[in-house]
This record gives C-alpha cells, structure tokens and sequence, in this order.
C-alpha cells in the first residue's frame, strides 16, 4: 500500500493505494470529507498515512473494516505499539515499544473518527467507541452549568495512557546562537517571528505584508485564515487573531526586507525563497524544516519551530501571564489545552513556593 498525493477540483489532498494501485474507497470518501471541512493538505496527508496504517494491519491479519470491534481495534492498538506482536497472542520476552504512547492515542482518533464517519452515513453499524461519565454532583457548579443540555463528558475506550512530557524550551542564549548563525535575514527574521510570537509555522509561512502593521506605538500581526496560500500554510482551525509583538520584531521584518538580498519582485508573500529556480515562490514546509536541521547540526541545538513557540509560551507564564492570555496569544481552542501543555510550569511554581514557605520556617 501507498500514499499518493492527488488533485481535486485544484485542491490538494492524498488517497491511499492498496496493492492492486486502486484507492481504497473507504478511506477516499472519508478524506474526501475531511477535504470538505476545509482540513489543511498536511491534516490529510497525516490522516491518509495513519489510515494506510490500519488498512495494513487489516491485510495482514485478514480482517474486514466492517467487522471489526472493540476488540480488534484494541488488538490494533497493541499492534501500533509493537508492530512483531500477534493480536491476541501474549509475549513473554519483553518488547520495545514501536510508538510513543500520544502517537498511539492521535492514530486511533483518526480511525475513531473514520467509524464515526460511516456511521454517520449508515454504512456501518455505530460502534460505540466512546462511553459517557457524570461527574460526582458537588456543591458549587460552573455560571452555566445548568444551561448544558447534556452534561455527559464523552471519552474514548481504547486509549493508551500518556506519560506527563513537555518537550523543553531554549535559553535565550541558545535562540540568539541560532540568529547568530543564520545564513540570510530571512531566517532570522523567522526565528525571531517565531520567539517573539509564539505563532505556529502555518501561520508565518501564510503572512502577507499587509498583515503586518506598525503605526502610532502599536506593533501587531494579524493572523488571517486563508484557503488559497500556494504553499498550502494554514492557520489552524480557521480562526483569526491579532498578537502584539515587540519593536524588535518589527525591526527585523525592516531589516529583512528592505536590505539587497531581499528579490525585487512581485509578492505579497513574506516569507519567500531566495534561489533562482524558485525566486519569490512562498517558502513551503519543508524548506523551514530543512533550515531547522541545518541550524541543528550547525549548533548543536536541536531546534524546530515548534520549540520556539513552547519557548515563547514558557517564557510567558513564567513571568506572571494570566493563562487566558497566553490561550488566546497561542491561539489554543481551548483553555484546557492550554493548561495540559504548561501544567509542569505550575507545578514547578508550587514547588518554588513551597521551598520559600520551607526557608522561611527554617529562619524562624
């Protein structure tokens, strides 16, 4: 089997190929709807990929998608985690796990998600994969807690049980190292964006000029959702905000794009490519992701962008944010999300104010 990147309508999204080079229609017609939503060609591409996944597990142990329950699910997610084990058969000698346990837990949302689907359009029975709780009633409830129709929370039964992990932040040494040894002012300017913001890669790679603003004391970037970047960057969600940035910020886009290195050209694109071959085309994903490697190896700091917005975010919270800001600064949906993210740095200030109360006793 094989993913395959196709063209729909002049949209781009992925098919997965079974060993006869036909699309597996199932699978088709639930990106298909993804594609609908308006999901970004590299939620489709991950999708396509995690379904080649289970589609292959299903081949390999000669099993229909129609017929398979919470039991074959479950013995899929074993499967995803040691890919050697037999579904249903115990090891005895001990196994390296093949997935982290959040890998696991993100593919079987989708497959989750692709049982909902068609059974949504009545093309499969409901498998009810998730079961509902009813928190303890206790004294003091939420403003709107009885304007909640239902107040059931909705859980999925298979699900691997993750591990607390943040995955760090840099020094501010460490992002000044990487400007340092950036090869032109564009990617620095990116890194600085990306420090200084917190906005996620899609984001940057999708801004136009006119989205950046600088008048009467205010710096800002206006995030704003589009469907027609040719480099197919998407502001996740759709969802559109302003974030304020520093002097600094600003002083680097001015730097970058009034310098000579930066193309005479026709492009509403701010971030764009330098060589010849492709001179003034949007920068695409893996143009960042091959400058983040070569700065890695460069440095000796691993870096993506990814880690310059958890950086952004840390370096907030620690100086005192309210978590709201910070939720809406990033953009999360929700402020749960939020709170799952940064909790370690809350549980590390009630440490630190433990080890004061702790002194404080020691003195008296």
């Amino acid at each position: 089997m094989r993913v395959q990147k196709v063209n729909i309508r002049g949209h781009t999204s992925w098919v997965v190929l079974g060993d006869d080079y036909l699309p597996i229609e199932p699978v088709t017609d639930y990106i298909q709807h993804l594609m609908a939503l308006g999901k970004s060609p590299n939620t489709l591409k991950n999708y396509a990929h995690h379904m080649k996944l289970f589609f292959e597990y299903l081949e390999a142990y000669s099993l229909d998608w129609t017929q398979c329950w919470e039991k074959e699910l479950a013995d899929f997610m074993l499967w995803l985690q040691l890919s050697d084990s037999i579904p249903g058969v115990p090891s005895i000698a001990p196994q390296t796990a093949k997935r982290t346990e959040k890998t696991v837990n993100i593919i079987m949302s989708v497959i989750y998600q692709f049982y909902e689907f068609h059974a949504q359009n009545q093309r499969i029975k409901n498998r009810e994969l998730y079961k509902t709780s009813y928190p303890v009633q206790r004294r003091y409830k939420s403003l709107l807690y009885e304007m909640k129709k239902d107040k059931g929370v909705k859980t999925k039964r298979l699900k691997v049980k993750e591990p607390r992990t943040f995955s760090g932040c840099l020094s501010k040494e460490e992002v000044q190292t990487l400007i340092d040894n950036c090869a032109n002012l564009r990617d620095q300017f990116l890194i600085i964006l990306l420090y200084h913001s917190g906005m996620r890669i899609g984001e940057a790679l999708g801004l136009r000029h006119s989205d950046i603003h600088s008048e009467m004391g205010l710096n800002e970037i206006y995030i704003v959702p589009r469907q027609d970047n040719l480099n197919n960057a998407r502001v996740k969600d759709g969802e559109s905000r302003i974030i304020s940035v520093s002097r600094q910020t600003i002083q680097a886009y001015e730097n970058y794009v009034l310098d000579d290195e930066f193309p005479d050209i026709d492009s509403d694109y701010v971030f764009i490519n330098m060589w010849r071959n492709a001179l003034g085309s949007p920068m695409r994903y893996s143009t960042v992701q091959s400058l983040f490697s070569r700065l890695s190896k460069k440095t000796g700091i691993e870096v993506t962008s990814h880690l310059l917005r958890h950086t952004h975010a840390t370096e907030l919270i620690k100086a005192g944010m309210d978590l709201i800001y910070v939720q809406n600064r990033l953009g999360h949906a929700s402020i749960q999300t939020t709170i799952d993210t940064y909790v370690h740095l809350l549980d590390e200030d009630k440490k630190n104010a433990y080890k004061q109360y702790l002194a404080k006793c020691e003195e008296q």
